[in-house]
């Protein structure tokens, strides 16, 4: 009788990371316009591949090729929800330290620390001790996570046409 045991989480970890180091830059940067696009002959032929049909469908059979595009899928949806995160605070966020901050007499470095201080985007102190605060603008942070919830192709990204441009430069392609 055998007992079977399960990796422990680390050396999983450690054997996912290898088979994503056996990729090449051509596999890893198909990955990275596949997880953008979600077209496969598209982003086997943005990487370079002569058949890019053939090419998509072989790479997408591999383990580490499918890997490597979860852990980039991770990667961004993590992104995204740091970025809508800090987006929430600039929007919605409380001022009421901020205005601690204006009002106080004495300014003590350790009350400082413990403020939250995140949505202002410029403090001066002038010469008669006043000090003024700027914050950033709520408008835009709304406006931008109403953007960030609108459904739109991935196509018209500025960070889709960024790997675009860095694909090319690596294949010593001009691109503009």
């Amino acid at each position: 009788m055998t007992c079977r045991t399960s990796l422990p989480a680390e050396l999983f970890q450690r054997k996912e990371r290898l088979k994503i180091k056996n990729l090449t830059g051509k596999e890893k940067l198909f990955c990275t316009y596949y997880s953008l696009s979600r077209n496969g002959r598209e982003a086997a032929a943005k990487s370079g591949y002569v058949f890019p049909e053939k090419s998509a469908l072989r790479l997408l059979k591999r383990e580490n090729v499918i890997a490597e595009i979860e852990r980039l899928d991770e990667s961004r949806k993590r992104n995204e929800r740091d970025i809508s995160a800090g987006y929430f605070r600039l929007a919605f966020g409380c001022v009421s330290d901020a205005v601690k901050l204006i009002f106080s007499d004495e300014i003590d470095t350790e009350k400082i620390e413990e403020m939250d201080l995140f949505n202002i985007s410029e403090i001066k102190r002038k010469k008669g001790g006043d000090i003024e605060i700027k914050f950033f603008d709520r408008l835009k942070a709304l406006q931008q996570l109403y953007e960030m919830t609108e459904p739109s192709g991935a196509c018209d990204s500025g960070f889709y046409s960024a790997i675009e441009k860095g694909a090319a430069a690596l294949k010593g392609d001009s691109f503009e």
